[in-house]
């Protein structure tokens, strides 16, 4: 299903992607994302050679009726791995299960924020990932979405035909931590050290916040979200792809696929 699903995002969207250098050609590797749209699962993989899959809300799973039945199917046909994102045991069967991934030398996705952005910022990082790559020994490979969220809005169930991108920097080693994955001070620091490289690739504003708390704030005073323009939210610079003021690439199909 993977496949099919890419041959038609790469036509249909022509997305554009820079730096897939940096993903290891083999070996176990974690792809760490910014968060902007549900279709970031989708346009990410679908533009790497080597398979890789993320974790998803268990909502996606668990709906009833025959659209949930048809959004669980295609989640489980992309590799979604589902997650309760409301702590405890579901949690933490989900990092086993990336982890697992990983000692099998395969690709595995993650986004540390562990929700969608609320306003196309990003946020302060949950220390999983930290654990996930102190656990497995595995290089941290950080990775900006860009304009996802304009594409497909907050509520919006079809993304509009709006060019997304993909920023790919080099990986992270934090072998060095390796025998401190129980150190709660080393955990929060290796995060904020992928979060910081995400954000030097994504132009996004940062947040020292969680998303999730962003949005029970927003619930809590019936606001929606913050609509974001196409760019660096928070007025940084974005970053350029084919067709994008300032890039020098061509306009038409995926870069460095």
């Amino acid at each position: 299903m993977m496949a099919t699903l890419g041959r038609f995002l790469r036509w249909y969207y022509r997305p554009w992607i820079r730096g897939t250098e940096h993903v290891p050609s083999s070996g176990p590797a974690i792809l760490a994302s910014n968060h902007l749209a549900v279709i970031d699962s989708f346009f990410l993989p679908a533009l790497l050679k080597r398979p890789v899959v993320f974790l998803g809300k268990d909502a996606y799973f668990t709906g009833r009726g025959i659209r949930g039945r048809v959004v669980a199917t295609f989640m489980r046909g992309v590799g979604t791995i589902p997650v309760d994102r409301s702590g405890g045991s579901g949690v933490e069967a989900a990092l086993r299960t990336g982890l697992a991934r990983l000692e099998a030398g395969e690709l595995f996705g993650i986004y540390p924020e562990g929700t969608r952005s609320p306003d196309g910022r990003l946020y302060r990082g949950k220390t999983g990932i930290a654990r996930l790559a102190l656990e497995s020994g595995a290089p941290v490979v950080p990775v900006a979405m860009v304009d996802s969220h304009i594409a497909q809005p907050i509520g919006k169930r079809i993304p509009s035909r709006h060019r997304v991108g993909v920023v790919i920097g080099a990986p992270l080693d934090f072998s060095r931590y390796r025998a401190m994955a129980s150190d709660r001070f080393v955990l929060r620091t290796v995060t904020d050290e992928i979060m910081y490289a995400i954000m030097g690739l994504s132009g996004q504003e940062y947040v020292d916040g969680y998303a999730a708390s962003e949005k029970s704030r927003m619930a809590s005073r019936g606001g929606e979200p913050t609509p974001t323009a196409p760019g660096g939210p928070g007025g940084r610079p974005a970053p350029g792809g084919p067709g994008r003021p300032g890039s020098g690439g061509p306009e038409g199909g995926a870069a460095d696929a």
